[in-house]
């Protein structure tokens, strides 16, 4: 009986037992499921289950490496399960946190692009149209600022873009469906050590490891960015803290992750922990199991303690070496690149001694301006007092260093009065710098778009401006000794002197080949919006690819608008196709910059859209060359009579995307409006 009782109760206890481990599997299975639906830590990325694009990967080490230091490369890393931003009210975002601990390497703070964007986006937003570049990855230049895109993100931006009106080159700020920021600010944190919540910057390129916290308050509508040292405790006082509604932004189900590129510069970027979660604080990142920052560049020599003498002669020898040091960092600043082959071509180097105390170490306050394929800065020669323009360009050219230099130098020998005079080069460490005559006035682009602080250029000036670019062209294709291809003639390559007069510049995409050879083929560049539509077919770049940009310049200048402009819908509309309509129904003037008020002659504005239009016709073949243009605009040949009758080309669709580097197209516009096209049909006669 005893026995039977005591079976029984070990039975009871069993049960029980078996009942708890049931409801703690149950409840563990509950709390797993919500947590995967709500929250999420990665404390480092090894064996971390994220969706990698571009050149993002997982180190062996476990940092999640979104750029290696490729020039224009883009990358993605996404968390797989996409995240519910709405809970039961449809009309009202939930609040979230995030936090992330990432670290930026450049060799140069000053020289470093473009930066990361911690983004929030649906699961149909499609990355792969994004571009590099200023763009980091996250959209192109048709989809930024596009509503539909319900975009939000954080960005740390090292490269200061004035397309985004950016406040300087290591700044946060706060996107939503744009990269123009609602909100930024310098880099840095309010400091709570000592109760005196002092600002201390911090430089997002330095290649310390730093975290960041954004915050979305549902309630308050608030959006709270903050930011610290690695192993500082979160700052109650915020960076950025700005009151934007996402109700309207984000989407009932979104997809969570990184954006990064680069551009022109090299630079690699590194997020080493992230967390995230809806409702609450984001969960703790465990500092202690984060991967470390690789170093840039080469490691460290032995210690000097390895190399120096006994301890006797240790004061002498450390004194000397000091002396060598101090003698050899000297030389080094100072320190270029030249090979024997470059001898013959010494009167069109510079040093970059003077180079650099010409632009006063090339410091920021002398920046001109930043472009795809480099910095400008003014300077003045030492010696001669001469004012100069010095371009700092990556050494990434895919030709030999040697037919580079050589055909810098031949550029160099051009002599025109409307083509920027280039003086000479240097070539130092990872750079080539390229020396040009200043140009008081600045670019064409600047008068035609650069808002009040520019005077407004009368008919007369850009009239002037059009017959002198022409003039330079004609040169280029017809009179030098040999055909030179500009290949990305636009009003921002065109620099105006102390008179006004237009001068065509930056020959960094030219190509030279001889009179009477045939161009090869190459890779297709220039800019979108003057692309000639047959590029994208043969990828050889002509006199008449040129003619066609100069043409699309013409109509540019005249009427004061982009080559791709917007209607009163909003919609993106070729400048071609609105000049060529107007043209139909009998309004062609009503096209002239509204800014001249009516001040300027008819005949000839209506004889440069007219130009405008025959060179920029999509048919190669119709379009006249420059000497032809030449005599066009002195009025020493008529003009062949146009046909305004607006065609569709199917062969047209060969200028969307398929066939152009995206990298390249600098200008911010879709090649989707570039279908139809504008067809002046007329026989152009030939001398």
């Amino acid at each position: 009986m005893s026995s039977s009782s005591s079976m029984l109760q070990n039975c009871k206890r069993l049960l029980s037992i078996s009942l708890c481990v049931i409801i703690i599997a149950v409840g563990v299975k509950v709390d797993a499921s919500g947590a995967a639906a709500d929250q999420f830590v990665y404390s480092g990325f090894a064996g971390a289950n994220v969706t990698l694009d571009g050149a993002a990967v997982v180190t062996p080490s476990g940092l999640l490496e979104l750029t290696n230091g490729t020039l224009r490369q883009k990358a993605h890393a996404i968390h797989p399960a996409p995240l519910r931003f709405r809970n039961g009210t449809p009309e009202t975002a939930r609040s979230f946190s995030a936090s992330f601990v990432f670290g930026i390497l450049c060799p140069d703070t000053d020289a470093c692009g473009h930066g990361i964007v911690l983004f929030v986006a649906p699961g149909s937003y499609d990355l792969s149209a994004a571009f590099p570049s200023q763009y980091i990855g996250l959209v192109n230049g048709t989809t930024n600022g596009d509503a539909g895109d319900h975009l939000f993100g954080v960005e740390l931006d090292t490269d200061q873009n004035n397309e985004f009106r950016d406040i300087d080159g290591n700044h946060v700020g706060v996107d939503v469906n744009s990269l123009e920021s609602v909100s930024s600010a310098t880099a840095g944190y309010y400091d709570d050590r000592g109760g005196g919540g002092a600002f201390r910057n911090l430089t997002l390129a330095s290649g310390e490891a730093m975290r960041v916290w954004v915050d979305y308050d549902g309630e308050e509508k608030r959006i709270d960015v903050t930011m610290a040292p690695l192993r500082m405790a979160k700052p109650s006082k915020p960076l950025i803290s700005t009151a934007y509604d996402l109700s309207s932004v984000l989407t009932d189900v979104a997809r969570v992750g990184f954006s990064s590129a680069t551009g022109s510069f090299n630079s690699r970027h590194y997020v080493l922990g992230w967390s995230f979660a809806m409702d609450g604080p984001a969960p703790a990142i465990d500092i202690s199991k984060l991967p470390k920052l690789p170093r840039f560049g080469p490691k460290h020599r032995a210690r000097l303690a390895e190399i120096v003498p006994p301890v006797a002669t240790a004061g002498l020898i450390l004194s000397v070496g000091a002396i060598v040091v101090l003698l050899v960092r000297r030389r080094l600043r100072y320190s270029e690149v030249q090979e024997d082959w470059e001898v013959e071509f010494g009167p069109h180097r510079f040093s970059y001694k003077d180079l650099f105390n010409a632009t006063e170490g090339f410091k920021n306050k002398n920046l001109l301006g930043v472009g795809g394929f480099g910095r400008v800065y003014k300077g003045v020669l030492p010696g001669s007092k001469m004012e100069i323009a010095v371009k700092k360009v990556s050494h990434d050219s895919k030709q030999g260093m040697k037919e580079f230099i050589a055909e810098v130098v031949s550029i160099g020998r051009l002599q025109h009065r409307n083509l920027v005079q280039l003086l000479g080069y240097c070539r130092r460490k990872g750079e080539l710098l390229l020396v040009y005559e200043y140009m008081s006035n600045g670019s064409l682009d600047k008068h035609l778009y650069g808002g009040s602080d520019k005077p407004i250029l009368d008919w007369d000036q850009r009239f002037k401006i059009i017959k002198g670019i022409a003039a330079g062209l004609l040169y280029l294709h017809e009179e030098w000794e040999k055909v030179i291809i500009h290949r990305d003639i636009k009003a921002s390559n065109v620099l105006l002197d102390n008179d006004v007069d237009g001068r065509l510049g930056d020959f960094g995409l030219a190509r030279l080949y001889d009179h009477g050879a045939n161009p090869h083929t190459t890779h297709v560049v220039g800019t979108i919006g003057y692309l000639a539509p047959e590029l994208g077919r043969t990828s050889k770049a002509t006199p008449l690819t040129d003619v066609f940009a100069f043409g699309i310049f013409v109509l540019e200048v005249t009427c004061g608008q982009r080559p791709i402009k917007q209607n009163s819908n909003g919609d993106q509309l070729l400048l071609m196709d609105w000049v060529a309509d107007h043209w139909h129904k009998g309004s062609l003037t009503d096209t002239v910059d509204a800014r001249l008020h009516g001040s300027y002659n008819v005949g000839e504005a209506s004889l440069a859209l007219k130009i405008g239009l025959l060179c920029s016709h999509p048919l190669s073949g119709a379009r006249p060359s420059m000497r032809q243009v030449i005599k066009y605009l002195n009025g020493d040949m008529p003009l062949p009579e146009l046909n305004p009758t607006l065609q569709s080309f199917e062969s047209l669709a060969l200028m969307q995307n398929e066939g152009f580097d995206s990298y390249i197209m600098s200008y911010p516009s879709s090649m989707a409006t570039m279908t139809t096209m504008s067809n002046l049909s007329g026989k152009v006669t030939t001398t």
